[in-house]
């Protein structure tokens, strides 16, 4: 079997090697907000028994590219939101306007 080499066309090669980089850092900036996220999240849970607050957890998909974050308990929405006898204590939409922010800047910078 014999093994050949060639380069084509090394500007194109540059730009995807560029380029490939570049996505790296974006996986980087959505595990770094969704983690910081989640911290948030956790940290302005109310806590009774403590486990809303352990069920927040984080999750990376589509190659890196997502990320979720979110309690996994089934009562979660009545905190969230409230109930006609009890006032919202909301955790997840503050954790993700802030973080909104935060990320939309991160991605500007990698533009730049």
């Amino acid at each position: 079997m014999k093994a050949n080499l060639s380069f084509k066309g090394i500007d194109q090669l540059v730009k995807h090697l560029d380029k490939a980089a570049t996505l790296q850092d974006v996986k980087h900036v959505v595990k770094s907000n969704t983690a910081d996220m989640t911290a948030k999240m956790q940290k302005l849970s109310p806590v009774d028994t403590g486990n809303m607050k352990r069920s927040i957890k984080m999750e990376i998909t589509d190659g890196g590219f997502s990320g979720e974050a979110g309690p996994h308990t089934d009562y979660s929405a009545y905190v969230e939101y409230g109930t006609r006898f009890q006032t919202a204590q909301p955790f997840v939409k503050p954790s993700f306007d802030v973080q909104k922010g935060v990320f939309i800047n991160d991605l500007e910078r990698l533009l730049k």
